[in-house]
């Protein structure tokens, strides 16, 4: 047999082990998931959402698998309380897209959400202030 033939019943056997097969499957489940989590993100998040970055660990076949992912979503003001609330809905629902959300992703819908709240109520303290609305207090002395 040579050199060449060994390695290849080496790699056969490698690959014939029910043990080294099972982690590669979960690897891949894994892989899988976290890429399809994190995509959601990216793709819910559209021009707030900035790139996908991924932290791999190497399997016992020497290839690369995602293990975790994040995706930077930008949670700042807008210019104007109407965007700043139109901001927030596309935040919060790019932070709860995937099916299972992590307690990092509710934090920031959360965030989101306390912002969009913040901008609804100086929106409405401006239109209550163009429509000259006011409450009179009369003090009787």
């Amino acid at each position: 047999m040579n050199v060449r033939d060994a390695l290849g019943k080496r790699l056969f056997d490698f690959y014939r082990n029910p043990q080294v097969n099972r982690q590669i499957q979960e690897l891949k489940s894994v892989d899988q998931k976290v890429r399809q989590h994190e995509m959601a993100h990216k793709v819910a998040g559209g021009q707030y959402a900035g790139a996908v970055h991924f932290e791999y660990i190497k399997g016992p076949d020497g290839k690369l698998y995602a293990v975790a992912g994040e995706v930077d979503i930008d949670v700042s003001d807008a210019p104007t309380p109407e965007e700043t609330i139109r901001k927030m809905e596309q935040v919060k629902r790019a932070a709860l897209a995937p099916l299972n959300p992590s307690s990092q992703d509710k934090k920031v819908a959360a965030i989101a959400e306390a912002k969009k709240q913040r901008a609804e109520q100086e929106l409405q303290q401006q239109e209550g202030r163009k429509r000259g609305d006011s409450i009179k207090i009369d003090l009787l002395v």
